[in-house]
């Protein structure tokens, strides 16, 4: 009876608001009010975009910055459980990686304004009179810039999980699905939430193209920051693009501290290492909802429900035959035959052909409509160039962000400071440096096939610093403690212990920049300022005439090549060093 009172006057107590719940209150109050009042914009009649969609009156921004900011959230939600989903199937089965990993070379590839030429009048067509229509196809646009390396840093993790930590839970008979929430997402937290960091700020890249869509004769602006951004441009308003770079920067501040900031703290605590940190990264918000009282009282329950579902031993097929009693279980399977298995994989082989060639054909009679060989001929030239660009954009930011990464990286209280730079950097639309690329290339009669490909690698090379930052950080304690005892230091230090211990990370962040420099090829190959322009010679540009014109087979085309480049680079170069990394950087 005593225990009994006593557990009630702490549940009790623990009920009571202190002083920390006046502050988290109506912090946690005003986000949901806010996420309401933009959610009911988004729901709004669809003639409400007939009038002129954006203002460039200042006083708008804060309602412009809004939606944006609700936008990519939700493109954020849909990014993360297609990543769990993709990643883990990819992962875990190797003949459905066989497939899906390519597949996720074509997507990423994809530019988003190709995305965007086939989906907005579907999902226009799917909410019919209401703007929930254009929200979905900018919400998708925003996604297709913010899923992918979330995906392939998933699934670089779930390939590298130490040896000794999958021993253990083969020893502990985990179920798979108490692997993957007790071991497989943990040790990829810390990876995947410095790769959601740049997803954010990658949204913030194509933003522009989100939210003020032109394809054919189907024109959509939605309010925005994005939209009223490249109202300034086209009206050449230097005042405004500085009071748009001013609410994003505000933007970014505000989510990096009610968001991210909280996410590197908690996803600290999932390090592998056998030694404490000598540093860990803070929030003042984490600290905040960890004193309260009413809040952590009312997350308890769900808390508590999480933790419960992570334990149930779900048990997949396989794992349910591995159960059976020998004698049904060799009934059941039979033995252990190579030969079926052979079978068995060049059946999957032949479907996945059949299917794949099924797609050329019908891709290539659509191709076939208005485009000739000699269309293709030249698309394959255009692409050349591209690639070249790319390929020398990645090795010049390698050689200068994955020394500046690790040096970042062993220091989390540098690692804080720079976080917020480091996204509003990320996040700096390329269009804002059209004006000075365009003036500057008449004005000194420059080569656009050189002056211009900078911007491509403006946001994308951020993919690298991020993952090479989370690699670094994520490194064990004790290994850099026993370099240091060892006295390894200098270049020894990088090549021996460092640079292998962040060259996964390095992988994911250099494959997915390829990728969005490819995107990004699309607004940086033919820039526009007021009536002038200035095109690079590059398949980014021809997708981009293509698109402006409708011209739907040509944009096929393009997208197609850019798909084939993208592949071929990501199996001929990534894919062996991630095969590399997987056998021998492993750690133990």
């Amino acid at each position: 009876m005593v225990w009994t009172q006593t557990s009630v006057s702490v549940k009790t107590a623990a009920a009571t608001p202190n002083r920390w719940d006046l502050v988290a209150l109506p912090l946690v109050v005003g986000l949901l009010a806010l996420a309401a009042v933009g959610g009911h914009q988004m729901a709004a009649p669809l003639a409400s975009l007939d009038a002129p969609a954006v203002s460039l009156d200042p006083w708008n921004l804060p309602d412009y910055a809004l939606r944006s900011t609700l936008r990519m959230l939700a493109a954020m939600a849909a990014s993360l459980l297609f990543t769990f989903t993709y990643a883990t199937l990819a992962a875990k089965s190797r003949r459905a990686g066989m497939v899906l990993i390519p597949v996720l070379d074509v997507l990423q590839s994809v530019p988003v304004l190709g995305y965007i030429s086939f989906t907005v009048v579907f999902f226009l067509s799917l909410f019919p009179g209401s703007v929930l229509g254009a929200e979905c196809a900018a919400i998708f646009a925003i996604f297709t810039s913010q899923a992918w390396n979330m995906t392939f840093s998933v699934y670089q993790s779930l390939r590298s999980v130490p040896r000794d930590l999958d021993e253990a839970a083969t020893s502990f008979r985990f179920s798979g699905w108490q692997r993957f929430w007790r071991l497989e997402a943990p040790f990829a937290m810390p990876g995947l939430v410095w790769n959601m960091m740049m997803s954010m700020s990658g949204g913030w890249f194509f933003v522009v193209a989100s939210e003020a869509i032109t394809v054919g004769d189907h024109t959509v602006t939605l309010p925005g920051i994005g939209s009223y951004l490249a109202e300034a441009i086209a009206q050449k308003n230097l005042g405004a693009v500085g009071w748009a770079v001013l609410a994003m920067l505000a933007v970014i501040l505000l989510y990096d501290q009610l968001l991210f900031r909280p996410l590197v703290a908690w996803a600290d605590k999932f390090r592998v290492e056998q030694t404490g940190a000598q540093e860990a990264p803070e929030s003042w918000v984490l600290r905040l909802f960890q004193r309260t009282r009413v809040c952590r009282s009312l997350l308890a329950p769900v808390v508590a429900l999480l933790g419960r579902v992570a334990w149930l031993r779900l048990t997949p097929l396989s794992a349910l035959s591995d159960a059976l009693p020998p004698a049904l279980k060799r009934r059941v399977a039979g033995p252990p035959s190579p030969a079926r298995d052979r079978w068995l994989d060049r059946v999957w082989y032949a479907v996945v052909a059949a299917a794949a060639l099924a797609l050329g054909w019908t891709m290539l009679r659509f191709i076939a409509a208005s485009a000739g060989w000699g269309d293709v001929g030249t698309v394959l030239l255009l692409g050349a160039a591209t690639l070249l660009r790319v390929v020398v954009l990645i090795a010049i930011a390698s050689l200068v962000w994955v020394p500046l990464g690790v040096l970042i990286g062993l220091r989390p209280r540098l690692a804080e400071a720079v976080q917020p730079l480091a996204q509003f950097l990320a996040a700096f639309p390329a269009n804002l440096l059209f004006p000075v690329a365009v003036v500057t290339i008449l004005r000194f009669d420059l080569n656009p096939d050189v002056w211009l490909s900078p911007l491509m690698i403006l946001g994308t090379q951020w993919y690298i610093l991020f993952n090479v930052i989370a690699g670094t950080s994520a490194f064990p304690s004790d290994l850099k403690e026993a370099a240091s005892s060892f006295r390894i230091r200098g270049w020894q230090w990088w090549r021996d212990v460092m640079l292998p211990g962040v060259f996964p990370y390095y992988l994911t962040g250099a494959v997915t920049a390829a990728g969005g420099s490819w995107n990004a090829s699309i607004v940086a190959e033919a820039v526009r300022w007021g009536d002038a322009e200035v095109t690079a010679h590059g398949l980014g540009s021809y997708i981009a005439q293509a698109t402006a014109a409708g011209d739907y087979p040509r944009i096929v085309l393009g997208i197609a090549v850019m798909s084939l480049f993208v592949t071929l680079l990501n199996r001929l170069l990534w894919r062996p060093l991630y095969g590399y990394a997987e056998r021998y950087l492993r750690l133990a």
